[in-house]
C-alpha cells in the first residue's frame, strides 16, 4: 500500500511538472530541461533542509512556477504607463463621478476607492468592489443621454472595435462609430480619457487593433478641445508623436467644446 502511495504520488509529480513546463515553456527543449533540472534540484534540497513544522511540504502538492526568475520585474509598459497617466489626472480633476468604457478592470477598481465610478462593458464583472458600478453595454451604444456625463475614459478600447476579436460584429467603421459615442455622451465640459495604438499611417492588424495617425484621432474628435498628449514608444513615454518611430500608444485627454447657440 505504502509503495502504490508513493507511485500516485510520484506519478502527480511528474504531471504537474509537465503541466507547468509545457504551458510556460512550449516546445522550447532547452529551455523546458533547464527548467525542470532546476526544479527538481530545488524541491530535493528543500525537502532535505530542516522543514518547518507549521507547513507540509508533499510531492503532490508541488505547483511550479517556473518563468519568475527574471533580472528586471516584467511589465506591460503601455498599462504601466497609460493607466498610472489616466489616474493621476482623473484624481487631479476630482469628478463627482467617472465613467469607464471598456478598460481594463483592475484599473476601473483602483479608481472606483478614489471617485464613485461607473464600469461599462459588453461583459459582466462577477467581482464587486464599494463605489463600483456596472452597467451592461457597447460602446457603439452606450446607455446614457447626449451631453450627461462629466469624465470619461476608454483606454486601448476603440482600436479593437469592429475586427471580431472579442465577438463583436465586424465593422470596417468601428472605430469611427465608438468615438462619436464617447463624445455624445459626454458634456461640454466633460473630459474624456482615451488611448489607442499610434502608427506612421491608419493601419488594421486584423483582428488584434487598428493603428491610428495624431491627425486622424484628434479628427475623431473635432467636437473636443485636446488639453494634454502623450505617446509611449517602446518603453518610453514622450510628449510628441514621432512617425518616424512607427507603432506606440497614444494618450489623449479632451474636454469637450461648449455647445453652439442654436444646437
Amino acid at each position: 500500500m505504502r509503495d502504490r502511495l508513493k507511485r500516485i504520488g510520484i506519478l502527480v509529480f511528474s504531471v504537474r511538472l509537465l503541466r507547468a513546463l509545457g504551458s510556460q515553456f512550449g516546445v522550447n527543449l532547452v529551455s523546458s530541461v533547464t527548467a525542470a533540472v532546476r526544479f527538481l534540484r530545488e524541491f530535493r534540497r528543500f525537502r532535505n533542509m530542516d522543514s518547518n513544522p507549521a507547513f507540509s511540504a508533499a510531492a503532490t502538492d508541488v505547483l511550479p512556477y517556473l518563468r519568475d526568475r527574471t533580472s528586471v520585474t516584467p511589465l506591460d509598459p503601455v498599462y504601466f504607463y497609460q493607466d498610472a497617466w489616466a489616474a493621476g489626472y482623473i484624481f487631479k480633476h476630482k469628478p463627482k463621478r467617472h465613467y469607464d468604457i471598456g478598460s481594463s478592470a483592475m484599473t476601473v477598481g483602483i479608481l472606483s476607492q478614489f471617485v464613485p465610478t461607473t464600469m461599462v462593458d459588453i461583459r459582466p464583472v462577477e467581482l464587486s468592489l464599494p463605489n463600483l458600478f456596472f452597467r451592461k453595454g457597447t460602446v457603439l451604444a452606450l446607455p446614457f443621454r447626449d451631453n450627461t456625463l462629466e469624465s470619461v475614459s476608454s483606454l486601448c478600447v476603440v482600436e479593437h472595435i469592429g475586427l471580431g476579436r472579442y465577438g463583436d460584429e465586424l465593422d470596417p467603421f468601428g472605430s469611427e462609430k465608438a468615438a462619436k459615442e464617447l463624445v455624445r455622451v459626454t458634456k461640454p465640459g466633460g473630459r474624456i480619457y482615451f488611448s489607442v495604438p499610434v502608427d506612421s499611417s491608419n493601419r488594421v492588424y486584423f483582428n488584434a487593433h487598428r493603428a491610428f495617425t495624431r491627425e486622424y484621432v484628434l479628427s475623431l474628435f473635432s467636437d473636443c478641445r485636446l488639453e494634454e498628449e502623450r505617446y509611449i514608444y517602446g518603453t518610453v513615454i514622450t510628449n510628441s508623436y514621432d512617425a518616424g518611430r512607427g507603432f506606440g500608444t497614444g494618450l489623449y485627454l479632451f474636454a469637450k467644446k461648449p455647445r453652439r447657440r442654436g444646437r
